[in-house]
């Protein structure tokens, strides 16, 4: 059974990497069924007004990110009102959104998913420098450690991962040790490395509508 997730991807024609390893197999919603859910939909997808296209790539990266539009508008306005003060706006909002805990806890590798990375974040799975920390929108910054809870180092899922991290390679800002199961944020996003699957620019052209 296809799943809510599934069909965003597919209404918006591209993978969002939302279920985690499903999302790199043949069973792939995108790849089965390339073509927006609902009755008689097959084919092309519809021409889309300047409006419908902005609309798109901040669903796409809202939901990229697993976010609720609130959250989501908030990090955008945010930056709009001292846009004259931000010299690169689409990478200041990238930096904003991939330093948010939960982010950093699927970048590192610990989640298969941006979905379960916040249900971790969520459950206390994770310190910060050495601190419990369960807000996954938690802005990290350079030189924050990030370990598993001693706890937690016994939950099966948290094991399932564990066993997989030998072989993972996180993005050049985060230094990932998979036999201590310890992290430290060494550096900075950047557009370029994080490759969201939107134009930025066009998504603050939306909110400034």
């Amino acid at each position: 059974m296809q799943t809510n997730t599934c069909k965003i991807c597919r209404r918006m024609g591209t993978k969002l990497f939302l279920k985690g390893e499903r999302c790199s197999s043949p069973k792939c919603a995108v790849i089965r069924k390339p073509y927006p859910p609902g009755p008689k939909r097959k084919g092309r997808f519809k021409q889309l007004s300047e409006y419908g296209k902005e609309l798109q790539e901040k669903q796409k990266l809202k939901n990229w990110y697993n976010l609720r539009e609130r959250q989501f508008a908030k990090y955008v306005k945010d930056i709009l009102k001292r846009r004259s003060k931000v010299e690169d706006a689409s990478g200041t909002l990238i930096q904003k959104l991939e330093y948010r805990f939960d982010n950093v806890i699927f970048r590192l590798g610990f989640a298969s998913s941006r979905i379960q990375a916040r249900q971790f974040v969520s459950h206390g799975h994770f310190f910060i420098n050495g601190k419990g920390v369960n807000k996954p929108s938690y802005q990290l910054a350079k030189g924050d450690k990030v370990t598993v809870n001693p706890v937690s180092r016994k939950n099966k899922n948290i094991e399932k991962v564990a066993s997989m991290l030998k072989k993972y390679q996180p993005p050049a800002w985060l230094k990932l040790n998979p036999e201590n199961l310890e992290a430290e944020v060494v550096g900075v996003p950047n557009l370029i490395e994080a490759a969201p699957p939107a134009e930025i620019s066009t998504i603050f052209e939306f909110y400034s509508r």
